[in-house]
């Protein structure tokens, strides 16, 4: 499997040498992003000497290096980051426990630092915690409840930021029967408040169901296990709404979808997830993510454009066998961290690209079609990245849980309990150069914050200049009305086979937006990270039916996005004054 080297766009090399190059002791930039896709095949092909393969070492350092450096696969950022470096800290997502005393809060937070200032994410559970006002009988005072105890955690990691390079993330979950639920839902309504978090609230089919039959529910101290009150369900709900429409925040956790796909049941149950929700995880589990770029598996281009199924089989399991290598080579923030990741072994292979993948196919996003192939190639990479792990439990053994797993009872032998996952690839995507996960083009032209530092880093959709040049249209003038419409299909004179594949979020109807969701999720083992974009004038009403969709679909999470219900909004249309200074040869050629 060789590949030229692919050309890194401007926008890639700059966030590279912003976030990812190293540096030396005065901060200069000492490392090429060639010598960077190196330094991490390097390190990864070394797990090969655990397994008795010191002759193919060389080997497989040569093919990871063609992997990356080609973008048809990148890992998780921390990976690129600490790879082959003394931080050696390779995995992008951690789920930590956490104890209703204060001993174990402030372990955890400490847990959290260590995992922070190495570029990993967390997720919490703090549905343990007592709720607000609840007697502590070893000082007589009282409990200040879990919102203030996530206003710690959020504080502590605006202070560390990830890795010195990358915003802190966390995810706080909390059950919806915690007596303490609506605060928790409230919490962000000021904008402030709780900024370095996302948050879910996890709930059940039982609750859902009490919405629907507009029936109350209980309220269940955490430690005591008494029903405190009971409130209406669906005044909790629409509290739930109401700020998901405000703030974007809170999604939704289905705590039995997540569960009735646990690989591991006798290990516990989920109560959270990764940051952005794409991986359910016990506590002091972590995963390795890695995305395939779809964008470079078309074939035929342009004249008769079709998908290379053959390359997508041929980097599957090589992809799958850098991830399972990154377990290994890993150095864990934690004993326990070490322990139970080692002892599951779980990783998360997923896709980026998939809307240029349309792009380049001539397939409008918002088409059965384009659901019907998301759910075809996603079928193929997990019955594919399924086999590899069979075949590397068959080279390195089953991971060491997998006599108390689902797989036992089938006898089907897995190096990992989890292969697949569907990560936002926010970052990684931008050094690809292609779009992100499997999410339609945000917008024709997009200002991006948070990547540079402050700096807005600007982006055209891939393929648009291409696409100018083939219909006979002045790019340049092009993108001027851009700024002014906002999208292709109110320029006038453009052909309908133009407008219709660069389409973008706020045109897509939600109802296809979690089709698309779904179509991959029934393939993903873990769970799929895809935003449910709403425009800015959405009534509540339809977070509420998203919500009821989602759940309809089976799906394990949902995330609502309004535009211009965050004030810090990654992305975001540029203003109409801004000078863009867009260069035309930003994008890829065909």
């Amino acid at each position: 499997m060789t590949a030229a080297p692919s050309p890194l766009t401007a926008n890639a090399r700059r966030i590279l040498e912003a976030r990812y190059l190293r540096r030396d002791a005065q901060g200069k930039v000492i490392e090429t992003p060639e010598e960077l896709f190196a330094r991490v095949a390097k390190a990864v092909a070394q797990a090969e000497l655990g397994y008795g393969h010191a002759s193919q070492v060389a080997q497989w350092e040569e093919t990871f290096a063609t992997l990356l450096s080609s973008l048809d696969f990148l890992p998780n950022s921390p990976a690129l980051m600490n790879a082959g470096l003394p931080i050696g800290q390779l995995s992008a997502c951690f789920v930590l426990p956490l104890e209703d005393t204060m001993e174990g809060i402030f372990e955890t937070l400490k847990q959290a630092a260590l995992v922070q200032r190495t570029g990993g994410g967390t997720g919490f559970s703090f549905s343990h915690l007592r709720p607000k006002g609840d007697r502590v009988h070893s000082t007589g005072g009282e409990a200040s409840g879990p919102v203030s105890f996530m206003k710690i955690f959020d504080s502590a990691t605006e202070h560390i930021k990830q890795g010195g390079r990358r915003r802190g993330a966390n995810m706080g979950i909390l059950r919806v029967d915690h007596p303490d639920i609506l605060d928790f839902i409230q919490a962000k309504l000021d904008q402030t408040t709780l900024k370095n978090f996302n948050i879910s609230v996890g709930v059940t089919d039982a609750f859902l169901h009490a919405v629907r039959n507009q029936a109350e529910y209980e309220l269940i101290h955490p430690t005591t296990r008494q029903v405190v009150r009971r409130l209406s369900a669906r005044k909790v709900f629409e509290a739930i709404v109401q700020a998901a429409w405000q703030t974007g925040d809170p999604g939704l956790i289905f705590l039995d979808a997540i569960n009735r796909t646990n690989p591991t049941p006798a290990l516990g149950s989920f109560e959270a997830t990764n940051p952005c929700g794409e991986v359910p995880l016990l506590p002091n589990e972590s995963c390795n993510l890695g995305s395939i770029n779809l964008a470079h598996c078309v074939r035929g281009a342009p004249t008769k454009p079709a998908i290379d199924w053959e390359k997508v089989e041929r980097l599957v399991p090589v992809a799958l066998r850098f991830l399972d290598n990154l377990l290994d080579v890993n150095r864990y923030p934690t004993p326990a961290i070490a322990q139970m990741s080692l002892g599951t072994r779980k990783i998360g292979l997923g896709v980026m690209g998939f809307a240029e993948l349309l792009i380049r196919l001539g397939i409008p996003y918002d088409s059965q079609e384009a659901i019907a192939l998301g759910s075809q190639l996603m079928q193929v990479i997990a019955q594919v990245a399924e086999r590899a792990s069979m075949q590397l439990a068959e080279e390195r053994g089953v991971f060491p849980h997998w006599p108390h797993s689902v797989y036992a009872s089938r006898n089907q032998k897995r190096r990992n309990a989890t292969c697949t996952a569907i990560a936002p690839t926010g970052t990684i995507s931008l050094l690809a150069g292609t779009t992100p996960s499997i999410e339609p083009l945000f917008a024709i032209v997009s200002r991006r914050i948070h990547s540079l530092g402050g700096e807005p880093l600007y982006e055209i959709a891939p393929l648009l200049i291409e696409a100018c040049h083939v219909h006979h249209i002045d790019p340049e003038q092009l993108l001027s009305q851009v700024r002014r419409t906002r999208r292709l299909r109110d320029i006038p004179g453009l052909p309908e086979s133009m407008t219709r594949v660069f389409v973008t979020a706020l045109e897509i109807h939600p109802e296809q937006h979690l089709l698309m969701q779904a179509a991959f999720q029934r393939h993903v083992e873990n769970s799929v990270s895809k935003t449910i974009n709403l425009p800015e004038e959405a009534p509540p009403s339809e977070v509420e039916w998203a919500f009821w969709r989602a759940w309809e679909l089976n799906l394990k999470g949902i995330t609502i996005f309004r535009y211009g219900s965050k004030g810090d909004q990654v992305l975001e249309w540029p203003d109409t004054r801004e000078d863009l200074a867009i260069p035309t040869t930003q994008c890829h050629p065909c």
